[in-house]
């Protein structure tokens, strides 16, 4: 009768059915990058800041100004003038403004597309949590049916009186402890659709059986570093902050040259009047003292931290890649290990030898338990890893 039991109980222990229905987690993605409330607001700062720019270029308000002089001793009738008048910066200044603008608005893109990046990379880690968590709990659902089959027969060989109380309650406290379980995968499974929900602004986000690929292979080390320089917003930006600083030296240069302003003027007096155009320059001698050489200051700076920057970040890159390399080698030992080894028929041959009393069976099987939820642990680490390393993909 045990032999029954435990061939009943752990007939389909390892047989996990985890085929899942593709749910497209690239539109689960899209839809979290258009509905997700960081990345709107950042939308709206950007279309403010680059507003905010181009009126930088604005020209000035042009001035009108009147004079009435009917006070003091005079043969003459009283003297009155007005006069309308433009100022503006030298015309190549609003060309090299224009550019600064031009690269403001391409840095403020890169960031805006790093910053996405970073949302939908934090959203696709919880979607492969939740697909973990999915695959266990199937799991764990088939071990409350058979940990409850197994208590209902024992609890028949209890009242036979073919076996004692202390085999009984095991059996029950295991039942028990597998119900446990799928409640706190629910739990957890609840908590990851919340994060999700609030990625997607607060809109619920139907999730059924989740399947990512678990292709775990990858481009080259440099090849994958190569494909991050050409389009990783991250490492685009140091080299737009860069250009932009160069931009500022030139505008800084062209504002030493002299403002400019043109007028019209009407002066009369005693039926008399004289009117003409006006013109004027500014002398740059204070405004524009030291501020080419700041200029330079930064975009020295900023050559200086683009490159240090490059370097930490490609540390940073080996770092995370040899850590994957390592992940991966050690999950398909893992893998392997499960394809190659029948642990469920190796166990029950023992204990049909009479090598393994039940409750050794048991604790053996409970160990393979272990070891396989610590599997898919590596699973959703490795691809989670992977996810990182290609995030500039998303």
């Amino acid at each position: 009768m045990y032999k029954y039991i435990v061939s009943v109980c752990f007939g389909c222990l390892f047989s996990l059915g985890l085929s899942a229905q593709d749910m497209g987690v690239d539109q689960v993605l899209e839809q979290i990058s258009k509905n997700n409330r960081q990345i709107k607001a950042y939308q709206s700062f950007m279309a403010s800041r680059n507003l905010a720019n181009k009126s930088e270029n604005n020209l000035q308000d042009p001035q009108a100004s009147a004079y009435y002089l009917p006070f003091g001793e005079h043969e003459t009738d009283d003297y009155y003038e007005y006069q309308i008048s433009q100022r503006f910066e030298f015309p190549t200044v609003y060309g090299a403004r224009s550019k600064r603008i031009e690269k403001q608005e391409a840095l403020m893109e890169l960031e805006y597309e790093g910053l996405r990046q970073e949302v939908l990379l934090n959203a696709k880690k919880q979607l492969l949590e939740l697909q973990v968590l999915q695959k266990r709990k199937e799991l764990e659902q088939k071990r409350v049916e058979q940990a409850r089959e197994v208590y209902d027969q024992i609890r028949r060989l209890f009242e036979a009186e073919q076996i004692g109380i202390l085999e009984l309650n095991k059996a029950k406290v295991a039942w028990l402890q597998d119900q446990f379980e799928v409640e706190q995968l629910e739990i957890r499974m609840e908590s990851v659709l919340r994060e999700l929900q609030k990625m997607n602004g607060g809109q619920a986000i139907e999730v059924g059986q989740l399947h990512i690929s678990e292709e775990t292979q990858l481009l080259s080390q440099d090849a994958i570093w190569q494909e991050k320089l050409s389009v990783d917003p991250e490492l685009k930006a140091l080299q737009a902050q860069t250009e932009l600083a160069e931009q500022q030296v030139k505008l800084e240069k062209n504002k030493v040259l002299p403002e400019l302003s043109v007028g019209y003027n009407y002066q009369g007096v005693s039926s008399s009047n004289y009117s003409g155009f006006l013109g004027g320059l500014s002398i740059p001698l204070w405004n524009s003292k030291n501020k080419v050489k700041a200029a330079k200051a930064r975009y020295e700076y900023e050559q200086s931290n683009s490159e240090f920057v490059q370097a930490e970040l490609y540390t940073a890159f080996l770092e995370k890649f040899q850590r994957f390399q390592l992940l991966d080698e050690k999950y398909l030992e893992y893998k392997e290990t499960f394809e190659d080894l029948n642990s469920e028929e190796l166990l029950f041959k023992a204990y049909d030898l009479g090598e393994l009393s039940f409750l050794d069976y048991y604790r053996e099987v409970e160990f393979y338990r272990h070891a396989y939820n610590r599997m898919l642990e590596m699973e959703k680490e490795l691809l989670q890893l992977k996810a990182e390393l290609l995030k500039h993909q998303l």
